[in-house]
């Protein structure tokens, strides 16, 4: 079961991911005033941010140790967004396209597999997700795995 990762498992994906806000920054920056940046500089920060919030979730990822089935999802939307990262600056029109194709297939695939159900989730409190009860379905765990006891009074 996943749980929230302590400060030193966190820190590097979570750095990363500061570090692509910056990227983020800059693009709306350049949004506003699009004489802050010459040349390519624009599509080079819309790779950047993709590649390394990529990155930054591959290691989030490979800190809860996941299983295969989780860890093949986790990589295949990794994957999805080094396609896109690509296909910002890939300089042919015709492998950018078909960069942009994969991601575009990747990130559907990935959706599909949330609806469906695949792999078999398992709650991640450190992303806040909740979980309801509905009859006919398992007991929750607590953080230890095990399900909760209830004593008679």
């Amino acid at each position: 079961m996943y749980s929230r990762l302590d400060r030193v498992h966190r820190a590097l994906p979570v750095a990363l991911g500061g570090i692509t806000f910056v990227s983020i920054a800059l693009l709306f920056a350049w949004d506003l005033d699009p004489k802050l940046f010459t040349g390519p500089v624009h599509a080079w920060l819309e790779a950047f941010s993709l590649a390394g919030i990529a990155v930054a979730y591959l290691i989030y990822q490979s800190a809860h140790h996941p299983q295969p089935p989780e860890w093949l999802k986790a990589s295949m939307l990794a994957v999805a967004f080094l396609f896109w990262a690509a296909n910002q600056i890939w300089p042919d029109p015709q492998q950018a396209l078909l960069f942009n194709d994969l991601a575009i297939a990747l990130f559907v695939l990935d959706v599909f597999l949330v609806m469906i159900g695949w792999p078999k989730a398992h709650l991640d409190e450190s992303f806040a997700e909740a979980h309801t009860l509905e009859e006919g379905h398992e007991t929750p765990r607590d953080k230890r795995g095990t399900a909760p006891t209830h004593d008679a009074e």
